[in-house]
Order: C-alpha cells, then structure tokens, then sequence
C-alpha cells in the first residue's frame, strides 16, 4: 500500500470514529445547554446502547430493526429515570454536586452491566454485509456509511427540532435563561428530564452503530465520555456544529497518530488536545466567553 493510501485509510477510519465523538458531544451539550452541568454519564448510554443492541439480536433473536428502537427506547427510559432519581429531587444543588452525581451514576451503570453481560466484548454483525469498498486503495466498510449517514440524519432532526418546533425552543429559551422561561410557563424541570433523555437516546443511537466495527464492553463508556467531552470543549460546549466538528477533528489526529507514530499513543490524544484547549482558549475553537466557566472546575 502507498503512502497515500495509508494517509488516506488513516483519515477514512479517523472520520468514522470522530463521528461517533461527535455524537458523545451532542449529548453533552443538549445536557449543558438546558442544565449547565457536564454528564459525565454520557459515556455510559453509548454503551448500554451497544449492550441492548447485541442482546436483542443475539440473545432474544429480535430482528434487528427492531433490536435498534428497542435499544434506543430501553437506554432513553434510563436516562430519563436517572434524572428522575438523581437530579429532579434536589433543591439547588451546586454545579460540583451535580457533576459528582452524573460520575456516580457512570459507575453504578458500568457496574450493573458488568453484572448483567460479564466482562466479555461483544460484537454485531454490520448492517448490510461485510464486503468493503475501495478508493485509491483505501477499504471502506459498509457500516462506514452507515455511521456517517445516521451521524447526518440525526444532526438534521436535532436542527429541526431546536430550531423550529416549540419544545426545541423551549429548551433552548431554558439555557438562554431558566427564570425568565420559567416565567413565561415553561417547565424547567421538564426540559431537563427531556435533555437527559434525548441526550440518552442519542448516545444509544451511537453506540449501536459503532458496536459492529470497534465492539462494545461494559467499560467502554468511560474513554468514549472522555473523548466525546473533549470534542464538546473542542468544539465550545453547547454549539452543537462545534461539536461535529471537534468530533472529526479528534478522531482524525487519533488515527493520524495511531497510524504514522504509535498505537499507544491513541487514547492520549484525546486528553491531550482537551488540555492544550484547556489551558489555550477554554472556550473552544467555536465557542463563546460563556463556557470559560470550565475554569472554576
């Protein structure tokens, strides 16, 4: 293979993985925007979602349609239950509280999964088959396209659907300004639960799609929550195009770096970038002042 080639495998496998950070930001941010705190639970619906994906369809032999709303549905009633049990109770609780709170509920989640599948690694068959595809020597998998046109199709349904429906907009009324939206009749409380559970639904989603080419185990949640977040604070935490974008970017320089210097270094990428953002611009590269609040942490 040519140099060129391998270049181009590099960026082809950096683009399939950055989508899937890209969508652990998502997550992170629909969260941030309507609560201001971090969900460091976020990595863990990635992996549920992949868990319920490999049970129903290995297990129960549910078609796997079916197996893929099931999955979602399964893993956006925890997440709404988690906000039900651990957040909606208190009373004005401090940022730091609510992050230690989402950190807590990542363990017993990991945990619970660990008892329920083991500790082996799963994996599902892809989508349609398993013949790649190839471009200037380069292999493209099947469940490559698949990963990048459901990262499209969902971050058009989440454009929609803040930007022209009433509840997207309401929730975005919520981040902009909790006691004035709550003033004009909207429920805070519910726009939160809503958040934790479309930011479930989309990590669910994330996960069943990437199950088939980078498998799924119980302690998976907590690397893709570290990358996913890096890529929200990349991208400026609550912009979700940012988001995308950071995304991408990580996961190229992952590959990038896996590939051309050493493997070892793959899963230090991610923080390193975090920390150059960190101490650089806290604010990412398309964010605003307003996330500079990442200081006091």
């Amino acid at each position: 293979m040519s140099l060129f080639s391998q270049i181009l495998q590099f960026l082809l496998t950096g683009i399939t993985i950055g989508t899937i950070y890209g969508m652990v930001a998502l997550g992170f941010n629909i969260i941030y925007n309507a609560t201001g705190i971090i969900n460091f639970a976020q990595g863990e619906f990635v992996m549920l979602g992949g868990m319920f994906m490999v049970w129903f369809t290995t297990v129960l032999k549910i078609p796997m349609i079916a197996a893929f709303a099931l999955s979602v549905i399964m893993v956006t009633l925890i997440g709404a239950l988690f906000e039900r049990l651990a957040i909606y109770p208190l009373k004005r609780p401090s940022v730091l509280i609510l992050i230690m709170i989402t950190l807590a509920g990542s363990i017993i989640m990991k945990g619970s999964a660990m008892l329920f599948w083991g500790k082996e690694t799963y994996t599902l068959p892809h989508f349609s088959g398993e013949e790649p595809f190839y471009l200037f020597g380069a292999t493209i998998l099947p469940q490559t396209l698949w990963i990048l046109g459901i990262m499209f199709v969902v971050v058009i349904i989440l454009a929609g659907f803040f930007n022209f429906t009433m509840l997207g907009k309401a929730m975005r009324a919520c981040a902009v300004n909790p006691t004035a939206a709550s003033l004009v009749g909207i429920s805070v409380k519910k726009m939160v639960l809503l958040s934790f559970a479309l930011s479930a639904a989309l990590g669910a989603t994330a996960g069943i799609i990437i199950t088939p080419v980078a498998l799924m185990e119980y302690d998976r949640g907590a690397i893709l929550a570290l990358k996913g977040f890096a890529a929200a604070v990349l991208g400026g935490l609550g912009n979700g195009v940012g988001a995308v974008v950071a995304g991408l970017l990580i996961g190229i320089l992952e590959s990038l770096g896996a590939g051309l210097i050493s493997s070892g270094y793959k899963d230090a990428i991610a923080l390193l970038v975090l920390l150059l953002v960190l101490f650089v611009k806290p604010s990412g590269i398309f964010g605003v002042s307003e996330a500079s609040k990442l200081k006091e942490f």
